[in-house]
C-alpha cells in the first residue's frame, strides 16, 4: 500500500509563491518555513535549511540535474527525493506538491 498524505494548502495560487531567479520560493507548512523549488515545470517541496550546517536553501540554486545547492558549503541534494548527491550522507526532508483548482498543496505523510 502506498503512502497516505494529508494535503496542506501553502498558497492560494501558484503566483503567490513568488519564485526568485534561482527558481526557489518560500512557503509555510503548518507554521514552519519550507522551500518550493521549480524544476522542469514540476514543483518540489523541501526543508528551508540544509541538514549539514543550517544554510538557507532559499539562497541556494537548483542545478541542471535538479539538485538544490546549499550556499554555505555547496552540498547538493536531489529535490525529488532528498538524497545527498555530494556524498556526505545527509538527507534533506522533502514533500510532494500538488496544484489543485483552489491552491498549491504539500503532502505530509500520515503517521
Amino acid at each position: 500500500m502506498g503512502k497516505q498524505y494529508q494535503w496542506i494548502k501553502v498558497a492560494d495560487d501558484l503566483a503567490d509563491l513568488q519564485f526568485a531567479s534561482n527558481q526557489v520560493a518560500m512557503a509555510e507548512l503548518n507554521g514552519t518555513p519550507i522551500c518550493i523549488g521549480r524544476y522542469r515545470d514540476q514543483l518540489f517541496a523541501f526543508a528551508a535549511k540544509c541538514p549539514h550546517a543550517g544554510g538557507l536553501l532559499s539562497e541556494g540554486r537548483i542545478d541542471a540535474a535538479g539538485n538544490i545547492i546549499c550556499p554555505l558549503h555547496g552540498y547538493r541534494f536531489a529535490i525529488r527525493n532528498g538524497c545527498n548527491m555530494s556524498g556526505e550522507g545527509y538527507y534533506l526532508r522533502h514533500w510532494p506538491v500538488e496544484i489543485k483548482d483552489n491552491g498549491v498543496y504539500v503532502g505530509v505523510v500520515f503517521t
